[in-house]
């Protein structure tokens, strides 16, 4: 029989991760994730999952956490090596998702991009324009996007509507646009080399 196993993610990555379940194949996997909120408050993220943690022990076998750093300064790292439970790589979902070698190539060609996932295209008016305050003070544009040259809108789906909605808030940032095809693989990747450590 396998192994029982709670995949504690982030919010942000709750679509990709719920696909990822089925094309798999992993009944034996509980997905439970966290708000995606807490990437505006990321001090507030280690304590969240050491909550998610506690309950998921008694239950669970294994726990993995589909969270990279996110701003957290290396804390979830503390929190996670203090239960030996292991989390995706990489500082931020735009590298798991693009995958670490592609990634490490966009930032080296231009450090100034500004990325965008499936998730943020579509809730980019609520995170960013709202967000940041830009919906009522237009001005804090150039501030925060001065130095920015180039959006990359990672894309895990093939959707002309979401890459459409990119290239338009690209516009509205006045960055250059560029889009990378991520599909699921480098995540399915990312998620599958830990878990198949684990015996059945």
């Amino acid at each position: 029989m396998s192994p029982s196993i709670l995949i504690i993610g982030c919010g942000a990555l709750a679509q990709e991760l719920a696909q990822l379940r089925r094309l798999n194949g992993w009944s034996q996997v509980t997905l439970r994730c966290l708000p995606p909120a807490l990437h505006n408050r990321p001090e507030r993220i280690a304590p969240a999952l050491r909550t998610a943690i506690e309950a998921g022990r008694r239950e669970f076998e294994h726990i993995f956490v589909a969270y990279a750093d996110c701003g957290s300064g290396g804390a979830i790292d503390r929190l996670l090596g203090e239960y030996g439970i292991e989390r995706l790589p990489g500082a931020h979902c735009y590298e798991f998702y693009a995958g670490s070698e592609a990634f490490a190539g966009l930032a080296e060609a231009e450090p100034g991009t500004f990325y965008l996932t499936d998730f943020l295209v579509r809730h980019f008016d609520r995170l960013v324009r709202r967000g940041l305050g830009l919906d009522r003070h237009p001005e804090l544009l150039v501030q925060y996007f001065g130095n920015y040259r180039r959006l990359v809108y990672l894309s895990q789906a093939d959707d002309p509507a979401l890459e459409e909605r990119a290239r338009t808030q690209a516009g509205y940032l006045g960055l250059d646009y560029q889009k990378h095809a991520c599909g699921l693989g480098p995540l399915n990747r990312a998620v599958t080399e830990r878990m198949i450590r684990w015996p059945n």
